[in-house]
């Protein structure tokens, strides 16, 4: 078996890194507690912004290395995920191929840049993209294959056993960070929607940052679900590459339920007034969401005392900026 930290696995150079990692200083004078720092993995990229960059260094690899010429993956109209693999593909040379969940939408936010990016989409029901999800992609791949090209299916949010990868090893880059600003945070906070980004801070962490605790905030489904995917994609993970599982109790797989709201992408005004007031204090934009609901989540369990009242807290921002421009409306009533 093998340690993780000593094997190479494909990889392509996409994100712009180290990404920085920021303190909130005006937020902290403004609550108190524990000092918050972000670590802007909104700035990936520009339009490749975000935190699926990082995951698609290692999903894309794959794919080349068996030789497809067509990338198939999946996602929501607003998809951050879809936007940046349609784009990477575009700088790559591949075809992308997008199956979207909901009807055809106007031409707005990740959906607009999807179209620019000269993606094939797919559109389909919400009620039968659930149901038949998985039949659809296949029925791609094989439509693919019978025109004489190989396709390569990426799950949402590139969230498996190769993504992984992507933040695994931003824990160690995290670690970096961390050292270089002479703090040792004792949590790290970041949205969970497809459990990926979460199944790679928890591996990396363990090894790179032992003594913190990496929280997911979920924001579709409930904390079962998220428990389950991510040691999950771990498993997987492990297996795949023939991983050594690490020593005395695993892998620490922790969330913070309770902030879903009405439902995925659906966020309430208290989002929306956590994102404006946090951009008007320290010049940060969140999105309604993931990391609006993810933040929002973690200043209430703040001042809930789940942190403690002293130390450091991270704060991973993992993009999604072009979500905000199809929900304006959500800002309208906030009297900015």
């Amino acid at each position: 078996m093998k340690d993780p930290r000593q094997i190479d696995v494909p990889r392509l150079s996409l994100a712009q890194l180290p990404t920085p990692l920021q303190p909130l200083n005006r937020l902290h004078d403004k609550i108190g507690g524990p000092k918050i720092w972000v670590k802007r993995d909104d700035l990936t990229g520009c339009t490749l912004s975000g935190n699926k960059i990082r995951k698609l260094e290692f999903s894309l690899a794959q794919a080349q290395a068996e030789g497809c010429e067509v990338v198939i993956t999946c996602g929501g109209l607003q998809s951050n995920h879809c936007r940046a693999t349609a784009l990477l593909c575009a700088q790559l040379g591949l075809k992308c191929h997008l199956l979207l969940r909901g009807e055809t939408a106007e031409a707005d936010g990740n959906y607009l840049l999807d179209q620019l990016a000269g993606a094939t989409i797919s559109c389909y029901p919400s009620v039968r993209y659930q149901q038949e999800l998985t039949a659809l992609l296949q029925q791609w791949q094989e439509h693919y294959h019978n025109t004489g090209r190989k396709a390569f299916v990426i799950p949402t949010g590139a969230s498996d056993a190769i993504g992984v990868w992507g933040y695994f090893h931003a824990s160690k880059e995290l670690a970096d960070d961390c050292e270089g600003a002479n703090i040792r945070p004792r949590h790290v906070v970041c949205a969970t929607g497809s459990g990926g980004t979460q199944a790679g801070l928890t591996a990396g962490c363990h090894y790179y940052l032992p003594e913190t605790r990496v929280w997911g905030v979920n924001v579709c489904d409930d904390e079962a679900w998220f428990m389950h995917k991510v040691n999950q994609d771990i498993a997987d993970w492990q297996q795949r590459y023939q991983l050594q599982s690490p020593a005395g109790e695993g892998y620490s797989v922790n969330v913070i339920d309770g902030y879903v709201g009405p439902g995925y992408a659906v966020a309430e005004e208290c989002i929306f007034r956590t994102i404006a007031e946090l951009a008007a204090t320290e010049g940060l934009v969140l999105d309604p969401v993931y990391t609006g609901k993810a933040f929002y989540a973690l200043l209430q369990e703040l001042r809930a005392g789940r942190f403690g009242d002293s130390g450091d807290i991270v704060f991973m921002h993992t993009g999604g900026i072009f979500g905000v421009f199809p929900q304006r409306r959500g800002f309208h009533n906030l009297n900015l």
